[in-house]
């Protein structure tokens, strides 16, 4: 599954604006997105967000969704 980050940039290792991240699960209403760390951290399916400063937040868009759907039916 792919999904592109809109949204501010924060961090060297978190999500950069118009960047396809990898996302490798859903948790309890989390994505398992591989970051600009490489690494694989939870972030909010509804409103992705830096955990210093969460005004810098932002939104996915699905480029790659899995055959059930599991993208579409978590983020609205």
């Amino acid at each position: 599954m792919k999904v592109k980050y809109i949204g501010k940039s924060f961090g060297v290792e978190g999500l950069t604006d118009g960047k396809i991240y990898e996302c490798i699960g859903i948790e309890e209403g989390m994505l398992r997105i591989i970051d600009d760390s490489e690494e694989d951290y939870l972030y909010s399916a509804i409103r992705p967000s830096c955990l210093e400063n969460p005004e810098l937040y932002g939104k996915w868009e699905i480029i790659e969704d899995n055959e059930d759907e599991d993208l579409k039916k978590i983020i609205k």
